[in-house]
């Protein structure tokens, strides 16, 4: 149980971290409208740039109301707090003033706090660190009542805006190279993002899951990193890495995807049954996180166009998936409207191969254009009766 005077004393000089200098206004910001009654939930990794969102979004309400609920004096929170901690603000702030929660999933519960919040007609604005228990909290309590919304590190126009370059194939490689974690982009130190990645697992993984220790988590990890883009299957994971059981290696993923660290991209099949089974692709959340703690003995500029072009289809809210056929044609992204080769060059080398794949995938069933995206090219092209639009990353990333 937390002392009324300890809320009083938390609720009344709210935390926020610092603003990154420069603070840069974050694209999903357009996206977002507060109304009373509802909540706004945004997810995504530790440390890409949720709380400053959050006050981004609290400069345009007139009036806002904030708590970090990882503030040390809130530890141990609980639905027993809650009546005092809703009188408190309601002491507080006005009737109806929107109410900013940080980091949600350190309370027990906190759903419950959220609804009642709801139902006293304020606006809610939460941010938490873990997909699965937000997923499943929310839709318990906050069924009809909520719009989630995935916060990504800094995305190529806005790691521009920080960094204050052109558009172009310089500054392309060097997003490629930095990543976009705030963080990471002010330090300019690679062991921001090493601590970072062991404080992730450890926090939002291990601790979270009761794990007894991390070192298959970390191997699995590190492994799915080093080989971006690559498909696996969980049999081939648990072999290569010698962990105990399959199903040990898939909870893993599930935990490493939770804690937003991976996403799966799947294999593009006409039936439910066939894409589950199929081998899924797995991507990293950020490509400097990626190189910090997995480096490659070879450069590796195509994995990291490829997996920029991932996040970028992911942070679209695109349908994603690969397609292929064995040893024929592989493409690797195909979405609803869109088959979408990446090639860091184009040469007579690779050209069939690169166009076959394309070109294949766009006749998959429904209607796609035939794109490749490259990192400084721009062609169109005619292959086997299908027009393929050649673009420079810097500009399809724009």
């Amino acid at each position: 149980m937390i002392l009324r005077s300890t809320l009083l004393s938390v609720l009344r000089s709210p935390s926020a971290p610092p603003a990154p200098d420069p603070e840069v206004e974050r694209g999903l910001a357009s996206r977002i409208d507060l109304k009373p009654g509802w909540a706004t939930v945004l997810t995504g990794v530790r440390r890409c740039g949720k709380s400053t969102l959050h006050s981004q979004l609290m400069r345009r309400q007139q009036a806002a109301f904030a708590c970090n609920l990882e503030d040390t004096r809130l530890y141990g929170m609980g639905p027993d707090d809650f009546a005092p901690f809703l009188s408190v603000v309601d002491e507080l702030s006005a009737a109806g003033q929107p109410v900013f929660l940080d980091e949600v999933q350190e309370v027990d519960e906190w759903q419950k706090l959220v609804r009642a919040l709801l139902d006293r007609g304020r606006a809610v604005c939460v941010t938490g660190s873990n997909a699965s228990i937000l997923g499943r909290e929310l839709g318990t309590k906050l069924t009809g009542r909520h719009l989630s919304f995935e916060v990504f590190p800094f995305s190529y126009p806005e790691y521009r805006a920080f960094t204050r370059t052109e558009s172009g194939a310089a500054s392309l490689r060097a997003w490629l190279d930095d990543g976009g974690f705030p963080g990471f982009l002010a330090a300019r130190s690679d062991l921001v993002l090493q601590e970072l990645l062991r404080d992730v697992v450890q926090r939002d993984v291990a601790a979270r899951h009761a794990l007894r220790g991390t070192r298959h988590v970390m191997s699995l990890l590190l492994f799915l990193f080093a080989n971006t883009g690559q498909p696996f299957s969980f049999q081939r994971l648990t072999k290569s890495l010698a962990i105990p059981t399959v199903a040990q290696t898939s909870h893993y993923v599930e935990l490493l995807e939770d804690a937003y660290l991976l996403f799966p991209v799947p294999k593009h099949a006409t039936s439910y049954r066939q894409r589950v089974v199929a081998p899924a692709r797995y991507y990293a959340i950020d490509n400097g996180l990626r190189r910090a703690n997995a480096p490659q003995l070879q450069p590796d500029l195509g994995h990291r166009l490829e997996n920029a072009v991932a996040l970028h289809l992911r942070r679209q809210g695109r349908d994603l998936a690969w397609a292929g056929e064995k040893d024929a044609w592989e493409c690797d992204f195909v979405t609803r409207d869109a088959a979408i080769q990446v090639c860091l060059e184009l040469t007579p080398e690779n050209l069939a191969r690169e166009l076959r794949g394309v070109v294949q995938a766009s006749r998959l069933p429904g209607r796609r254009r035939a794109v490749v995206v490259t990192l400084d090219q721009t062609d169109r092209l005619r292959e086997d009766g299908v027009d393929v639009e050649v673009v420079p990353a810097w500009r399809f990333l724009d």
